[in-house]
């Protein structure tokens, strides 16, 4: 899965040392990089690649999803309150606050590089 990044190094930083992804793969590719992030508690699974945006219709639809407060993509958690009390502690903003939503329970962050990350625990 693709998620554009306004920077790339920024990114890294932030989907590793704050959400606790660990780095697959990182090398250059031209200009920029190849990166690729995954899951510590599933590494052989889906694997983020944090894309550089700098293609003008994929930077329109990032800003465009920002504005208008959707998220880019959705992580499933085993409690929202706590990751949202450890995410919180490590500084990270926050646009809508744990609520549930039908049978979720949700909220939504900026991922510091341009995105909103949703968050959200699955009924018990």
């Amino acid at each position: 899965m693709s998620v554009m990044v306004d920077d790339q190094d920024k990114a890294l930083k932030f989907y590793t040392g704050v959400l606790g992804f660990e780095k697959k793969m990182e090398f250059p590719a031209g200009k920029y990089k190849w990166i690729t992030v995954s899951s510590t508690q599933e590494p052989k699974q889906v694997q983020l690649s944090l894309e550089p945006n700098v293609n003008p219709a994929a930077k329109a639809f990032q800003e465009a999803m920002f504005s208008q407060s959707i998220p880019i993509a959705a992580f499933e958690v085993d409690d929202v309150e706590q990751e949202y009390k450890r995410l919180k502690a490590l500084g990270v903003t926050f646009t809508r606050e744990p609520a549930r939503s039908g049978p979720v329970t949700l909220a939504v962050f900026s991922d510091t590089c341009g995105n909103l990350i949703q968050i959200y625990q699955p009924p018990q």
